[in-house]
Order: structure tokens, then C-alpha cells, then sequence
């Protein structure tokens, strides 16, 4: 049995990267619904173009993912950062996924394997990692494009409504009743989130979030200090 797909792009202020995501999203998916968080930018004149549903939230992407996916009507949910995109052949994984998938689709998750666009080589290496903690520790995170089922979403009490690492603690929920499936991809990262502080600092970053919040520090004193 087929499924249907809806892709989730929260935005603020996304006017240099929203095109590229949506154009590649729309050739996917069975609707793309963007949230706008409060852009100041060009970005909701670029999307009044777009055949796209497109709804306001509070900012923050954890109420933004959230929002977008309560106005969502496909049976696969597909969080989708604004400066990712995804292959052409993204929706013949994710439905030869769905089909061959063997345990009850209440279990159904997954991510990408990811590709950084940019040639050095610490990034085949921080792609490396991240894909070993996708498969290790099944936790993806929202750059490596997050996908469940709707049953799924609904039992874990959908997108957590955090200030920060909504994507961890989503991951986190859906790894505790699933098995996450890492599709080949390769979904596509822009390289500019590495490339205002660099890769090396950008990484030890990432990692000192996660360490503190696995620790017990609140996603809201994170947020103030990240």
C-alpha cells in the first residue's frame, strides 16, 4: 500500500535558501506546509510564489514543526530544515521504505545519510559521525531530514515545543518505540551554519549542547547561552 507524504519547513528570515528547499521538497511530497516563525526578511514575498500551505507560528522551531505538522494530512511527516533539500529520488525511498517495511507502521522512522555542500574533507568526517550517531545511538538530528509515520508522531505526543534541541528530544521519543531506518539520501546541507564560526568550533559546539542537555540543563538556559 502506497502513502502519502507531507514535508514541514519551519523559516525565519530564510530568504537566500528557502527556494532551493521548497523546489526540491514540492517534486517529493503530497503537500509542503511552511511555518513562518516572524521573518523580517524577503522571505514571505519569495513563498507567496510557492504552491505551498504556508501558516504563522510563535518563533522557535520546535513550535513551528509542531504547528505545521497539527495542519499536516499525510501518513509520512517529514521534517525538513530550510537550509537542507533533498535527491530527486527522495519519495522512491521513502515509499519502497514504507512498502517493504516489515513491522507495524506505528514503528515506521528514519533519516538520511547526509551530504555537506562544500569539498574539504572535515566534512566527509562530520558526516561520518553524525551518520554512526544515527545508526548507533539513534539519534538523528533535524539536518539529516527526521521522517515517521503520522501513528507514530501522534503516540509520542508530536514535536516537542522547546526553545532548543527539539530535534534530539523528537529523536529521542521515536528511537524509544522504533528503529530507525537511514535511508541512502543524500540529503543536502548548506555548508553556512559551519562556515560563520568553522567546522572545528561549529562541532565541539554541537557537542557541548548535547552533553549539557543530556546532563539536565533546560533546552530554555541552553537557548540563552547558545
Amino acid at each position: 500500500m502506497s502513502a502519502t507524504i507531507s514535508i514541514i519547513i519551519p523559516v525565519l528570515n530564510e530568504e537566500s535558501s528557502i527556494e532551493s528547499a521548497f523546489s526540491h521538497a514540492r517534486k517529493i511530497a503530497d503537500e509542503v506546509i511552511i511555518v513562518d516563525g516572524g521573518s523580517t526578511d524577503g522571505t514571505l514575498e519569495i513563498l507567496s510564489g510557492f504552491d505551498c500551505k504556508l501558516f504563522h507560528s510563535s518563533r522557535g522551531r520546535g513550535q513551528q514543526l509542531y504547528a505545521g505538522a497539527e495542519q499536516s494530512t499525510g501518513d509520512i511527516l517529514l521534517f525538513l530544515h530550510a537550509d537542507t533539500w533533498l535527491p530527486a529520488d527522495a519519495r522512491a525511498q521513502l515509499l519502497e521504505c514504507w512498502k517493504s517495511f516489515d513491522a507495524p507502521k506505528d514503528s515506521f522512522s528514519g533519516c538520511f545519510e547526509q551530504k555537506i555542500n562544500d569539498p574539504g574533507s572535515i566534512y566527509r568526517w562530520i558526516e561520518t559521525g553524525n551518520r554512526w550517531r544515527a545508526k548507533r545511538q539513534q539519534l538523528p538530528y533535524g539536518d539529516q531530514g527526521i521522517f515517521v509515520s503520522r501513528e507514530l508522531y501522534d503516540s509520542v505526543g508530536g514535536m516537542p515545543q522547546i526553545p532548543l534541541m527539539e530535534d534530539f528530544e523528537f529523536a529521542r521519543l521515536i528511537s524509544a518505540k522504533a528503529k530507525l531506518e537511514i535511508l541512502p539520501g543524500p540529503i543536502h546541507v548548506d555548508v553556512r551554519r559551519w562556515e560563520k564560526v568553522g567546522p572545528i568550533r561549529q562541532t565541539f559546539r554541537n557537542w557541548t549542547i548535547a552533553l549539557r542537555y543530556r546532563l539536565g540543563v533546560s533546552p530554555e538556559k541552553l537557548k540563552k547561552k547558545y
